[in-house]
């Protein structure tokens, strides 16, 4: 085995695992939502039918996953037409990585449907690159989850004019309580699973990156094969 054969192997495996953990935690939020369909439950989110794991960080990785396993297996990346379809496919894999993390980062700044007024309404899961490029440092926050509760007050009890500040106070607990499971539950999972998924965006973006990188340095220098030691 190359060197260069050596280092597609090793991303190979690092690839496969990021793969299936990625569709894994995709599957997550939609699995749940199946369950709670019965019982006439709100969704947790709706960008996880974007796919950002299953498509992004899974589907589109998996070109260069074959091509890194098949280095080990057939030496197909022992001659620069095999390192420049190796980087041809970490390409692919970087452009899916990075939809993944744009995905996941709208996800977690928008937060899951039940910290919104509107509920179970999608208008809040518009995935554009346009509503990426909105989000800047200043106003991407996880109070959503760090507070104690996102649940907005209903209109009525904050537009109560007789209504004293120890009563909204009263009246918010209540009605956060009434949830507080189904909150929690929809705010733990929303928050693991595009975390985790942005991880496995950042994950698979450097390993395409470095993949691409020997796979040309690979076609410019020629791969460098082992020689038997002369004693």
């Amino acid at each position: 085995m190359t060197c260069c054969e050596g280092w597609t192997s090793c991303n190979g495996f690092s690839l496969l695992v990021l793969l299936l953990l990625g569709v894994t935690l995709n599957a997550i939020p939609l699995i749940v939502s199946a369950v709670d369909e019965g019982r006439n439950e709100n969704p947790i989110s709706c960008f996880e039918w974007w796919f950002p794991g299953i498509i992004g960080a899974g589907l589109m990785v998996i070109p260069a996953t074959v091509m890194s396993f098949a280095a080990r297996k057939r030496a197909c990346c022992n001659n620069k037409t095999g390192m420049f379809f190796s980087s041809l496919c970490s390409v692919i894999t970087v452009l899916g990585a990075v939809y993944c993390m744009l995905v996941s980062v709208q996800a977690l700044s928008e937060g899951p449907l039940i910290c919104h007024s509107q509920g179970n309404s999608t208008s809040n899961c518009e995935f554009s690159l346009g509503n990426v490029s909105d989000i800047h440092a200043e106003s991407f926050n996880l109070e959503w989850y760090f507070n104690d509760s996102c649940i907005p007050v209903p209109p009525s009890d904050v537009s109560a004019p007789t209504t004293s500040n120890d009563t909204m106070a009263s009246d918010r607990k209540k009605y956060s309580l009434h949830f507080s499971s189904k909150e929690e539950k929809h705010r733990t999972i929303h928050f693991t699973v595009f975390l985790g998924l942005l991880l496995v965006g950042i994950l698979e973006t450097l390993c395409g990156l470095s993949q691409i990188v020997i796979g040309f340095l690979g076609c410019l220098c020629g791969v460098s094969k082992r020689r038997s030691r002369i004693v």
